[in-house]
């Protein structure tokens, strides 16, 4: 069985690649800046860990400098995930409380505590 595509996963392959993609791709270039930094000094006749030490640290702030697009491209990516789980947890809520969630949006503030009280308490087991 497959699972129904929501209305956000079929606008997802034009909002761009995933986070997966992105982050790899970063994580793949901070590494590579990491091996040339070390490779660099090895080259120069530093010992390996020193090199490797070395490189870790020199090469946080020029991956700060030289992949400042990445980094970018990696925020919105964790910025539209976040806000498309939002969506999708909203919607979740309004289904759990019975409501209609074709508007997600509408349900994120709504309480509906007073009519549970109403009910004597009957929403959750614990308030008997």
């Amino acid at each position: 069985m497959s699972a129904p595509a929501g209305p956000d996963r079929d606008t997802r392959p034009s909002e761009g690649p995933g986070i997966a993609a992105v982050f790899a791709l970063y994580s793949l270039a901070r590494l590579g800046l990491v091996a040339l930094v070390a490779g660099l000094l090895l080259l120069a006749g530093t010992p390996l860990v020193i090199a490797l030490l070395v490189a870790l640290v020199v090469a946080l702030p020029l991956s700060m400098l030289l992949f400042r697009g990445l980094r970018s491209r990696l925020d919105e990516a964790l910025a539209s995930a976040r806000a498309r789980r939002g969506v999708e947890r909203s919607a979740l809520r309004a289904r759990l409380r019975g409501e209609d969630a074709g508007d997600p949006e509408e349900t994120v503030g709504s309480d509906n505590r007073p009519q549970r009280e109403a009910e004597g308490g009957q929403g959750r087991p614990d308030q008997q």
